[in-house]
């Protein structure tokens, strides 16, 4: 399993506390979590205007969550523009899920795949995860 993680997951794991963390915690024991730099930059800068403190959090994971510069074409249209390199990083490094809480903009798409990649919300993934036997 290979799982692409949206700066909204990245900014919510940033907090060592948060369920998102404990998910992403027990994603990183038995799998690849992988973003692009403009992702991981926009958690950064999200962080630093909005919850300063967490910006160790986020760097703690730093080596652990690897970058990918690859991408894939994401016909137009499909999604508001700040949101194609999302999808475009996930599947240009061949990921098997987009875990993202960007409801707005991907929730329609949640639970379907788009450009082979499976589309979760956080519920999703753990639901996913439990349903194939994953213990916390």
């Amino acid at each position: 399993m290979r799982v692409f993680l949206d700066a909204n997951v990245l900014f919510s794991a940033a907090s060592p506390t948060s369920a998102t963390r404990q998910l992403l915690e027990a994603l990183l024991a038995r799998a690849e979590c992988v973003t692009n730099r403009q992702v991981w930059e926009e958690a950064r800068r999200n962080l630093g205007s909005k919850r300063p403190a967490a910006l160790l959090g986020l760097a703690e994971l730093s080596g652990r969550v690897r970058l990918t510069a690859r991408v894939a074409a994401v016909p137009p249209d499909l999604l508001p523009d700040k949101d194609t390199p999302v999808l475009a990083g996930a599947a240009g490094a061949e990921c098997t899920h987009l875990w993202t809480s960007d409801q707005r903009h991907f929730g329609r798409y949640y639970g379907t795949d788009l450009l082979g990649v499976r589309v979760v919300s956080s519920i999703g993934l753990a639901d996913e995860l439990l349903a194939a036997g994953w213990r916390p």
